[in-house]
């Protein structure tokens, strides 16, 4: 797979690079130092991932992956890539459409793992940091608003989606057709005008839907 590494310090780059090409089935197609540089990069390299940092000094990465979300209709999967496991940076780039975040510190195995799942599958990478952030901040009225458009099938369907099942993984465990599954996902993503997974369970949990204490699966 292969992937776009956009960090503002060319030492970062650098080290991801050799990390990430020691890995067999991984190709780092490019790099970027600035989030300016990805849309361009993106258009002409089509990265299947863009590993991103959000902090970079004249685009950061949460408009950075504002404007490819935008501009593509097929859009690479974003990994956000952070010093800090709670930098709320993060938080405004899973809105903005990241499918996840790993931090610098984490093993070469690690990164290589996440991109691997956001590329090959439907999940999206949430570590219980991120549902920290995402729950400690008041229930949003417009959240619950948009949930409650929903059908109890759809609703279920996106608990699970939060708790980082697959399609498949959904299908098996709902005894359900994996292309059912897929219509349901479908119509959840369109009734609360969520661009992909990852901003329909942000949604989940600003909505109180799923967090902490939070039963019903």
């Amino acid at each position: 797979m292969s992937v776009l590494i956009a960090d503002d310090e060319e030492l970062t780059r650098t080290g991801l690079r050799a990390l990430l090409s020691a890995q067999p089935d991984v190709d780092v197609v490019g790099e970027a130092a600035d989030g300016a540089e990805v849309l361009p990069l993106v258009m002409r390299l089509r990265p299947d991932v863009v590993l991103m940092d959000v902090r970079m000094p004249q685009v950061d990465g949460i408009e950075a992956t504002r404007r490819v979300r935008a501009e593509l209709s097929d859009p690479p999967k974003v990994v956000v890539i952070t010093t800090f496991e709670n930098d709320e940076y993060v938080y405004d780039a899973l809105q903005a459409g990241a499918s996840g975040f790993v931090l610098k510190r984490a093993p070469a195995r690690q990164i290589a793992h996440a991109i691997r799942l956001v590329a090959t599958s439907d999940s999206v990478l949430f570590p219980e940091v991120v549902r920290r952030l995402a729950t400690s901040r008041p229930v949003r009225r417009e959240a619950a608003r948009r949930l409650a458009a929903l059908t109890q099938r759809e609703t279920d369907i996106l608990r699970r989606m939060a708790k980082g099942l697959t399609n498949q993984e959904i299908s098996a465990e709902l005894i359900v057709s994996l292309e059912t599954v897929k219509t349901h996902v479908g119509n959840v993503l369109a009734k609360l005008g969520a661009h992909n997974r990852t901003q329909a369970v942000i949604l989940a949990y600003e909505a109180g839907l799923v967090g902490p204490g939070v039963s019903g699966l």
